[in-house]
């Protein structure tokens, strides 16, 4: 039997589940699937989301201790975990997209953060809720703009606003997280305050803000040959005047680009991310990349500048340039506004070609 058959039937094995009296089980992990699961949370997830998984160490990253998150299913956790948030820093981590995890690896990951605080799953069912939209979103206005966006963008709260969010997650989902709230998070249980047609109500105005349904995939590119890592290698060296004696701004990155200057930009996101888009002549050098010293071999250590940038604005990216520090690199620089600030600000982006992603792929079995 070959690998591939193998990993299909111990995943499939795995997804069979024990329902009763509304609640849903799921076979313990074994001790070296739970190790690598917690080697996995560390390497990929930490950064944002907490060593000890506490939430809001970077990005506004969710806390993933909360028991009215976990408790609403493996299943939502699989499709965020491997499919991301796009248009957040949140990225996708499935091997499909570009990631670095499998798809047992992501089923894994989203069964030891359950098993990390011993809840257990509620049996939420599908299907629409109807409710007064117009209610909805004088509620929302009340109460959720502070927090998640008048767009639903997310300011401190989750971008709610999110398409691919919202074409993944079911409609009771979203409820129960307004009537429960998210423990150890400022988002409040509203079932305290809120009557079912006014929790309805607010749920069904956030579905109404799906403008799309689609999630899309990258089509898989190259990265650049070790030989193309310099941009512009015969131009000058950049006068870049770093703020704090670290971070670059985008307009004078931007600027020493257009003169053709002679650096290195290394695109420390998830590597799906710089699949989606990156700034042109990028190299990726994802922040959960452990060796990062035989990476750096093929850096140049003649005095090229080497900037990182990331989505968020700067945490992945900072992360990278110490590593580089520590390794002797001294032109080192952090792109200021990340990603989103170089976009936000007019500058171009080379756009990798994209189709349809086949979300059923992390569905259940």
């Amino acid at each position: 039997m070959n690998k591939t058959v193998k990993l299909f039937l111990l995943s499939s094995l795995l997804l069979v589940v024990a329902q009763s009296a509304g609640a849903r089980t799921y076979p313990k992990l074994t001790d070296a699937q739970a190790a690598a699961s917690a080697k996995n949370y560390q390497q990929y997830c930490a950064l944002c989301h907490g060593e000890d998984r506490q939430g809001h160490v970077n990005d506004n990253a969710p806390s993933l201790r909360s028991k009215s998150l976990l408790e609403t299913g493996v299943q939502e956790r699989r499709m965020v975990i491997g499919y991301g948030r796009p248009g957040t820093p949140m990225p996708g981590f499935f091997d499909e997209l570009g990631g670095p995890l499998s798809k047992p690896e992501i089923y894994y990951m989203a069964l030891w953060l359950q098993e990390q605080t011993g809840v257990t799953e509620k049996n939420i069912s599908s299907g629409m809720i109807e409710g007064d939209v117009a209610l909805g979103e004088a509620l929302y206005g009340k109460e959720c703009v502070e927090c998640h966006g008048a767009r639903g963008e997310g300011i401190t709260g989750t971008a709610l606003g999110n398409q691919a969010m919202l074409s993944m997650t079911r409609d009771k989902f979203i409820r129960h997280a307004i009537e429960n709230g998210r423990q150890g998070t400022p988002m409040p249980a509203f079932g305290e305050r809120f009557s079912p047609e006014q929790l309805d109500a607010l749920t069904a105005f956030i579905r109404s803000r799906a403008t799309g349904w689609e999630v899309r995939k990258p089509v898989l590119r190259r990265p650049p040959a070790v030989e193309d890592y310099i941009l512009n290698p015969d131009g000058d060296s950049p006068d870049f005047q770093l703020k704090d004696g670290r971070y670059v701004m985008s307009s004078d990155l931007h600027e020493a680009m257009q003169a053709k200057k002679r650096m290195v930009l290394l695109d420390t996101r998830a590597m799906s991310l710089w699949q989606m888009a990156n700034i042109e002549g990028s190299v990726p050098m994802p922040y959960y990349y452990e060796d990062v010293p035989q990476l750096a071999k093929d850096l140049p250590r003649d005095g090229t500048w080497i900037v990182t940038y990331c989505e968020c604005p700067r945490a992945a990216a900072e992360h990278v340039n110490q590593k580089l520090v520590a390794l002797g690199f001294e032109k080192t620089a952090v792109l200021w506004e990340g990603a989103y600030g170089w976009i936000s600000l007019g500058y171009p982006v080379s756009p990798g070609e994209t189709r349809p992603a086949d979300t059923g792929m992390l569905r259940e079995d």
